[in-house]
């Protein structure tokens, strides 16, 4: 039989008959044995299903993370609508001037911290947390 390897899979299955002083057709049949093998089939479902796993915890840790979100933003709208006087119409100039002066200034401050990679829902998630094993520790 005559069989291509790419040419660095090669040199691995070279390596590996070199470090267990057997021949590279002794490697590649039981590779070949192995992959075919129902315990082959049944060790990749299990990687499958342990990967999904850890997929399924990251999403509820997204659904949490945009719940609170959700609840914030619409906490300050709420807080900003009650509190925000109507203006006149001469005053509406100078405000919509600084909103944009005070949009640019948070713009920059999303972007620093963006770039440091902190994040206030992963820091806020930690504090919570931490609380709560406080109050645990007191009962």
């Amino acid at each position: 039989m005559n069989v291509y390897f790419e040419p660095e899979l090669l040199k691995k299955v070279e390596a590996l008959a070199l470090r267990r002083r057997v021949s590279k057709s002794a490697v590649i049949e039981a590779a070949v044995a192995s992959f075919l093998s129902a315990d082959a089939s049944e060790r990749m479902e299990a990687v499958f299903a342990h990967r999904m796993d850890r997929l399924g915890r990251q999403i509820d840790g997204m659904d949490e993370d945009l719940a609170i979100l959700g609840e914030t933003l619409s906490l300050f709208i709420r807080f900003w609508l009650t509190v925000t006087p109507p203006l006149s119409e001469s005053a509406q100039a100078l405000a919509r001037a600084k909103g944009m002066e005070r949009f640019e200034s948070f713009l920059q401050t999303l972007g620093r911290k963006l770039a440091t990679g902190d994040r206030f829902l992963r820091d806020l998630s930690r504090d919570i947390d931490s609380r709560r094993s406080e109050i645990a520790d007191l009962e």
